[in-house]
């Protein structure tokens, strides 16, 4: 039981810092910047986010 209970005190932390609104603006920030860089680390996004840009150079 002890590490019941220290794992129920550690998630009572942090679901005391997660209700704050601060808080989860500044992880809201966080996962978009994650977001953004994964996105441009896979390949495949890559390719569509070059074939976006390519077009309209295309066209002129």
């Amino acid at each position: 039981m002890p590490l019941f209970d220290a794992s129920l005190h550690a998630f009572l932390a942090v679901n005391g810092f997660a209700t704050s609104p601060f808080v989860l603006i500044l992880l809201a920030f966080i996962g978009a910047y994650l977001g953004s860089r994964v996105v441009e680390l896979i390949p495949y996004t890559r390719r569509i986010i070059e074939r976006r840009e390519a077009q309209p150079a295309e066209r002129k």
